[in-house]
């Protein structure tokens, strides 16, 4: 099993690989080869992602099959199965790191922008609790001079609210809080540009 350090140094050359275009892992595996992977999985890393079809974590960090145990979810926010999903991986198959990954243009950070600028007309019920899950990495930059901004303010926002959801996997869980302290395992955050394909690492 790798360590956290060297599970993020994968990460950071395959995407550099991404960036580059010189991929590896986008070829087709072989029937024998499925079969095979069918009876157990071996992810070397965590991501915790945006659901936006512009940014599978897989390709993203040229990963293949079987690498990465991906949960995927608008605004890449924690709630309660996404937890649960991430004590999953980390106690099952000892994944040393789990990646926050947010990203530029992220459609949940503009949908909330748009809730707390024109509260007359909030959206469903279903997209309110996305919603109030990123408002507050929102709400405190509103703040500030960014409301005059908004490019500025989405641009801020998507890292504050990547920053929220590292700080929740990190203290509200006492399972992952368990692993933290004993070394096994390390949260951190990283953004995805979908103008230049590389990944930045915020925490590490």
């Amino acid at each position: 099993m790798l360590t956290a350090q060297e599970a993020i140094e994968r990460l950071k050359k395959g995407n550099q690989r991404f960036v580059n275009g010189e991929t590896q892992h986008l070829k087709l595996l072989s029937h024998q080869q499925r079969a095979e992977m069918a009876e157990s999985q071996e992810p070397f890393a965590i991501v915790l992602g945006c659901s936006d079809s512009r940014v599978p974590a897989e390709m993203v960090f040229d990963q293949g099959l079987g690498d990465l145990f991906v949960i995927r979810v608008a605004g890449n926010i924690v709630a309660p199965s996404q937890v649960g999903s991430v004590e999953f991986a980390a106690e099952s198959f000892g994944c040393p790191v789990v990646i926050v990954l947010g990203h530029t243009h992220c459609g949940a950070i503009h949908s909330t922008i748009e809730a707390l600028t024109n509260p007359a007309t909030p959206p469903s019920a279903n997209l309110m609790s996305i919603v109030n899950r990123v408002r507050p990495s929102v709400e405190i930059l509103m703040q500030t001079e960014l409301k005059d901004d908004l490019n500025k303010l989405s641009k801020h926002a998507v890292r504050s609210n990547v920053f929220a959801s590292v700080n929740q996997l990190r203290h509200g869980s006492a399972v992952l809080e368990n692993l933290i302290a004993q070394g096994k395992l390390l949260v951190v955050g990283a953004e995805y540009s979908l103008e230049t394909g590389e990944v930045t690492f915020f925490d590490f």
